[in-house]
C-alpha cells in the first residue's frame, strides 16, 4: 500500500458526526485480531497510532486477520461499516493467485457512505462477494467473507476508510503524522488495542511446519510410543526479547518446562519446545500443554490445550 497523506489532516470529527461499526463476523481477540494497523510515521519507518510496532511502511488500513486458513476457510463474513451506496466491486481473482498490478485489493467492496466518507474491504473470498454496483447496504449488511486474494500475505481483511479522497486511521482519524495520543476515534463500539498475542498452540509427536501450523493444524490424540512431545505456540506481533513460558505436564507431573526469547521483530511467529521418548512408551492419560507470552514481564497472552496419550 502506498501511503496517501504526509501532512496533518486539518480535520475535526464531531462526536456521532460519522461511526463504524466493527466489519467482521467475529468475536475480536477469539476468533479475530489486528495484525496491522495505519501508518503514522511520515518518514521511513513505520508505527501504529499508539506509536507501537503493529504497522508497516506507508500501510494505509486496518488489518482485521483470522488465526488461520482454517478458520477462513470456513468462512467468516465481511459487514458493511456503515450504511451506503456500494460504489465499487471487483470478484473473479483466484484465492493465492499472483498479486496482479492495480488490483492489490484483491477481491473487494468499495462503499460510498455520503458526506465525502468512504470505506473499502480487500481481500475477499473468490464468489463470496454479494454486494453489486448501486446496490444500498446498511451497517452489517454481508459484503463477502475474509480470504487472501490479492496482496495478502495472510487471511484478512483489510480496511481502508477515506474522506474527501484522503485516507484516515479510525483509530486516530486525525493525523497520520504523529502517535501516542488518539483522542477520539470513529468506532460506535470500542475496539482494545492488542500489542500480540497468541493465536494457537498444540501438542505433537514432532516438530510440525510452519505453513501447516498457520493452515491450522489440529492435535490429535497420540500413541503412548510417539517419538516425542512437543508443545507449539504460533504468535503475532513478536518483538525482540519478548519470552514464551512452556510447560507440558502428564499423568506423572511435569515433563518440560522451558523458555523461548523472540530475536527480533515478526508479524507472525511460531515456538516450539519438546522432549523425546527415553522408555518404551509414554504414561496412558491426559496431558495438557501451556504457552504463555511475556513483554518485559506483563503477560499478553495464554493458551492452554489438553491431549490424550496412549489410550
Amino acid at each position: 500500500m502506498i501511503k496517501t497523506l504526509l501532512l496533518t489532516l486539518a480535520l475535526a470529527f464531531p462526536a456521532g458526526a460519522f461511526e463504524l461499526s466493527f466489519p467482521a463476523d467475529c468475536r475480536f481477540g477469539s476468533t479475530c485480531y489486528i495484525q496491522q494497523y495505519v501508518d503514522h510515521d511520515p518518514g521511513p519507518g513505520a508505527q501504529d497510532f499508539t506509536c507501537g510496532p503493529l504497522s508497516y511502511e506507508g500501510h494505509d488500513g486496518t488489518d482485521i486477520a483470522l488465526p488461520t486458513r482454517a478458520a477462513m476457510q470456513a468462512g467468516v463474513n465481511v459487514l458493511a461499516a456503515s450504511a451506503g451506496t456500494v460504489k465499487g466491486v471487483r470478484d473473479g481473482i483466484a484465492d493465492f493467485a499472483p498479486v496482479v498490478a492495480d488490483k492489490e485489493c484483491g477481491n473487494g467492496v468499495l462503499v460510498d457512505h455520503g458526506g465525502g466518507w468512504e470505506t473499502q474491504y480487500c481481500h475477499m473470498k473468490q464468489g463470496s462477494v454479494r454486494a453489486r454496483v448501486g446496490d444500498e447496504v446498511d451497517t452489517g449488511t454481508v459484503l463477502g467473507q475474509i480470504d487472501q486474494s490479492g496482496m495478502a500475505a495472510f487471511p484478512h481483511l483489510h480496511l481502508s476508510v477515506r474522506r474527501n479522497g484522503a485516507e484516515l486511521d479510525p483509530f486516530a482519524p486525525e493525523t497520520l503524522t504523529s502517535c501516542g495520543a488518539p483522542g477520539p476515534g470513529l468506532w460506535d463500539q470500542p475496539v482494545a488495542y492488542q500489542p500480540g498475542g497468541l493465536l494457537s498452540i498444540g501438542i505433537s509427536a514432532e516438530i510440525p511446519d510452519y505453513q501447516v501450523v498457520k493452515d491450522g493444524l489440529a492435535s490429535p490424540a497420540l500413541a503412548a510410543n510417539a517419538p516425542a512431545l512437543v508443545v507449539w505456540a504460533f504468535l503475532y506481533g513478536a518483538q525482540p526479547a519478548d519470552a514464551i513460558l512452556f510447560r507440558l505436564t502428564g499423568p506423572e507431573g511435569d515433563i518440560l518446562t522451558d523458555r523461548s526469547v523472540i530475536e527480533k521483530t515478526q508479524a507472525q511467529a511460531f515456538r516450539a519446545v519438546g522432549r523425546k521418548l527415553k522408555t518404551a512408551a509414554w504414561p496412558s492419560g491426559r496431558y495438557q500443554g501451556e504457552a504463555v507470552l511475556q513483554r518485559g514481564g506483563v503477560e499478553l497472552g495464554r493458551e492452554q490445550i489438553e491431549i490424550t496419550v496412549g489410550q
